[in-house]
């Protein structure tokens, strides 16, 4: 199945403009009025990114980002806005935008940063959907049990993540008893490189 160029915008007249550039540029493109119309999208595993505005009433295009990056299917993000500004842009940079334009930027300046979203989005595709799958595994774990993963994989033995989270060390062993339960895995080592393909602090 083709990449999807998925727009959003709450601009009636400009979301079928773009729309139609786009089209008539070679791209296959799905169109939504609101970030609540994107987010209940049916197909929402397909490869494709994101040209969203950055101000819209509800949602915004910012909202919508943060949402994406929660996912299981973190599509990249192009904002396309009349109303931006340095902090915004800033923000929406350091949260992965592949670009931040203003809607009146030459129609060669859009259909090159949506091609490099697009080629993001195909670079980055399996690493996203094994760490979405670890993040998965990761957030079924309580909070004590977080902890004791953190000083097992810091490589402390179960006396040492005891004393440092002030419990008794049979119950240390009684929660990385849990953590291998619902991890699935048993090593320290094997859930070392679980947290890492979560992107995990």
């Amino acid at each position: 199945m083709k990449a999807v160029v998925h727009i959003v915008d709450d601009d009636a007249p400009f979301l079928r403009s773009v729309s139609r550039l786009l089209r008539a540029s070679g791209f296959e493109v799905a169109t939504y009025s609101s970030v609540h119309d994107f987010l209940r999208r049916k197909d929402a595993s397909s490869a494709g990114c994101v040209l969203t505005d950055l101000q819209m009433p509800h949602q915004s295009g910012l909202d919508l980002q943060q949402a994406l990056a929660r996912s299981a299917n973190p599509l990249p993000v192009v904002f396309l806005t009349s109303k931006g500004d340095i902090p915004t842009s800033v923000r929406a940079m350091r949260g992965g935008a592949e670009d931040f334009l203003t809607k009146r930027a030459p129609k060669v300046q859009l259909v090159e940063a949506i091609e490099r979203a697009l080629a993001r989005d195909a670079r980055e595709r399996p690493q996203s959907a094994a760490r979405f799958a670890a993040r998965e595994k990761i957030d079924v774990l309580g909070a004590r049990e977080r902890q004791v993963l953190g000083g097992a994989i810091r490589g402390l033995l179960n006396k040492q993540i005891a004393a440092e989270l002030g419990i008794a060390e049979r119950t240390v062993k009684h929660h990385r008893a849990a953590v291998a339960r619902k991890l699935g895995i048993q090593s320290a080592a094997e859930w070392a490189l679980l947290v890492r393909d979560a992107g995990a602090p």
